[in-house]
């Protein structure tokens, strides 16, 4: 077995772990700074919407054109007294976008990068972009997201319970909101490309914390049943068994996305490759941090509120007490069975919450012995 592999199998029995519920203000702070960033950045710069979004005129020259990319821009410019995007093609020829113009001006700025090009004006092809086709681009992507979320909470909240579907919500507004700060930061065009890589990375965002949600229901069965286990002890549990799941699948769909933007947008040049990228990459990595730091703690956060919680915390922390007043182990020291109550003599011994830190051997060597037949105590 890999060392990750053996990582994982001790992670999900128990033997090792890290108490991401108890540090959970730690958290909720770095990932508030980093949504203020965010905030500030798209306030202060703003996104740079693309031709789809504003509208204006898009020109591709003839093959093989002797102008350089900079020089090109430079040209289109200078012609149209707007800012211009340069694209060299496959075939040797360019594509130049220049957003917020008519048709009249488009016409002069043809005949303009016709002289500066040296190339005849009905070899550049012309094609305009409309204002109101990239408002109707907006209105589709934003009812899209809108209809996206009411679902997911719908579910969530029958599959599982409301709280689980709060949290999902906000882990999805918190990775909508990095993604598109950092966007405004590095000044990226946002392009329809764009809004398909968002939609995309919300649907990983998911899959990642339905995958622990889905742990943390089956172990908190007839948990008030026992007084052994907190429900954030167990939510750490299952955060810790799903942690080297959710480590693979992110790395492995961040590898080509990261190919897509640092070798083939920064690289090659290949500038289109950015738009669905960079969203990807941003949006994978913020949705993995937010299903292990944000979505389940705030579940406990929420959980350990409701009253039948708050007793279960004080029986358990009582007879905790209790044992270490009598020299006892305690009994959460012992990760292999799931409840040592009255209750729940039955359950499986074989999906115990974790203990942060290592298996105490001493406890487990111990566990068994004298003890007499029937209901465990």
């Amino acid at each position: 077995m890999s060392k990750l592999g053996e990582l994982g199998a001790r992670l999900h029995h128990g033997e090792v772990g890290y108490d991401f519920v108890k540090n959970r203000k730690i958290w909720y702070g770095i990932s508030i700074l980093i949504t203020i960033t965010a905030i500030v950045g798209l306030a202060v710069r703003g996104l740079h919407m693309g031709i789809e979004f504003q509208g204006g005129a898009v020109f591709t020259t003839p093959k093989n054109t002797s102008v350089s990319v900079t020089q090109a821009e430079e040209h289109a410019e200078a012609a149209s007294g707007h800012d211009a995007i340069v694209q060299k093609l496959g075939d040797g020829s360019m594509r130049i976008q220049i957003a917020g113009i008519d048709t009249d001006k488009s016409d002069q700025i043809k005949r303009e990068l016709s002289k500066d090009l040296k190339v005849d004006a009905e070899q550049i092809n012309a094609e305009l972009v409309g204002p109101s086709w990239g408002d109707q681009i907006a209105n589709k992507a934003w009812q899209g997201l809108g209809i996206f979320l009411v679902l997911v909470v719908i579910y969530l909240a029958i599959a599982f319970e409301w709280r689980m579907a709060l949290a999902a919500f906000v882990a999805l507004i918190h990775d909508i909101t990095i993604t598109v700060g950092i966007y405004a930061l590095v000044g990226f065009e946002v392009t329809p490309g764009t809004v398909i890589g968002l939609l995309t990375i919300l649907g990983y965002s998911l899959y990642d914390t339905v995958v622990v949600f889905d742990s943390l229901k089956e172990q908190t069965k007839g948990i008030t049943k026992q007084t052994r286990w907190t429900y954030a002890e167990i939510a750490n549990r299952s955060i810790n068994s799903t942690l080297v799941r959710s480590i693979n699948t992110t790395v492995v769909a961040l590898l080509p996305v990261a190919g897509l933007l640092f070798i083939g947008g920064g690289v090659l040049g290949a500038g289109m490759l950015n738009d669905i990228s960079l969203s990807l990459f941003v949006g994978l990595a913020a949705g993995a941090y937010s299903s292990i730091f944000i979505a389940t703690p705030l579940v406990a956060d929420l959980k350990e509120r409701e009253p039948q919680m708050k007793a279960l915390k004080r029986r358990v922390m009582a007879k905790r007490a209790q044992a270490a007043s009598a020299g006892e182990p305690p009994e959460n020291a012992v990760p292999d069975e799931r409840y040592a109550d009255d209750d729940d003599a039955g359950e499986p011994e074989d999906t115990a919450p974790a203990v942060v830190g290592p298996r105490n051997q001493s406890a487990s060597r111990v566990r068994g012995r004298g003890r007499p037949s029937g209901k465990r105590r």
